[in-house]
């Protein structure tokens, strides 16, 4: 099982952009110090859900910073990015970390986000997996070209190539972040792996990871490559000496941050939106998580990896919204969550 932090920079009520990029930075740094496998950085525009707009920028920074620590875009929003620029920086990462960086992508949302950078609407609605595909060749082919509507150029040599300098023909892994059916079958019929979110519990997981593996073996994928495919579920996780101080924790912290931050998206085209209410979902985050004693969290990621068949987890753990809390609750889970998963 291996066990990474899930970042989003996250501004809480009374705080600004710095101190939240602050805390996301030393949840890294201490998530290596405490044993963690990886980290996650996701990615957002223009709202204090999370204050990060390049989680590649940031991967780039953290990678730099650590020296055993994987390091993972949880995720980069393509449709709003040109996926051979984003290969190209994926690549680059890929070949310089000596192969720690996993590169995470996303549709993303109906945001203004698709205004401010010229991608329109379609980019969001249709055109996730023409600039997927570009994207994949990218990381795996030694040229590439386009011809397609939203992308058309003559062939171009790609450089750097991971196969050139790490001998990896593989390239940097590509993961998908997946909510509905039609974003499973994408992933499985490419054989890329998924990312599933903290929203849904393990009985749903579960069902996407089946409807992957019936996707891919539809799709010619192999045997192994299905049994191998090492999907991430995202998660909380908020430690302490009962599991009522943890929950209490995150019912003072979280409400706040989910209010001003998911009220904050703004659609491209005016079309309505709903808003989880914030109190019910800090709820179901509580109740569907390692939110508790470190017993209690091992034994909920246990159940989750034996339901799912998940063993990679991406947990937020920043969520008391505290610097120093941040750092405590990230250490407890290297040292006395981690051992009770062995």
């Amino acid at each position: 099982m291996r066990v990474g932090s899930f970042v989003l920079a996250a501004q809480f009520p009374g705080q600004g952009p710095g101190e939240a990029l602050h805390r996301a930075v030393r949840s890294a740094e201490v998530s290596e110090e405490a044993g963690l496998d990886s980290v996650w950085l996701a990615e957002h525009h223009f709202v204090p859900y999370g204050t990060c707009p390049s989680a590649i920028t940031l991967a780039a920074l953290l990678l730099g910073r650590t020296r055993r620590l994987r390091v993972g875009t949880a995720v980069s929003v393509l449709p709003t990015a040109h996926p051979v620029a984003l290969g190209e920086q994926a690549a680059l990462l890929h070949v310089t970390s000596g192969g720690r960086f996993s590169l995470g992508v996303g549709r993303g949302g109906p945001w203004v986000d698709l205004e401010v950078f010229g991608a329109g609407l379609e980019a969001y609605e249709s055109g996730f997996p023409d600039s997927l595909d570009l994207l994949t060749r990218w990381l795996r082919e030694p040229s590439v070209g386009a011809s397609g509507e939203r992308f058309s150029f003559r062939e171009v040599p790609v450089v750097p190539r991971p196969s050139e300098v790490l001998n990896d023909a593989a390239g940097p892994e590509v993961v998908v972040a997946c909510t509905s059916p039609k974003s499973v079958r994408l992933a499985a019929e490419r054989g890329l792996p998924m990312l599933l979110g903290m929203h849904i519990g393990d009985a749903e997981k579960a069902e996407m990871v089946a409807l992957w593996r019936r996707a891919a073996q539809e799709a010619g994928r192999s045997g192994d490559e299905i049994a191998g495919a090492a999907h991430v579920s995202a998660g909380v996780c908020q430690l302490a000496d009962r599991r009522t101080d943890a929950v209490e924790t995150l019912r003072k912290a979280l409400p706040g941050w989910l209010r001003q931050g998911l009220a904050a998206h703004v659609t491209v085209d005016g079309r309505a939106r709903s808003m989880r209410d914030p109190h019910a979902y800090t709820e179901l985050l509580c109740e569907l998580h390692p939110v508790g004693t470190a017993a209690l969290a091992a034994d909920r990621l246990a159940a989750t990896a034996e339901r799912t068949g998940i063993s990679r987890f991406a947990l937020l753990v920043e969520g008391s919204g505290d610097l120093a809390a941040t750092e405590e609750n990230v250490r407890r889970l290297g040292a006395e969550v981690l051992p009770r998963l062995v």
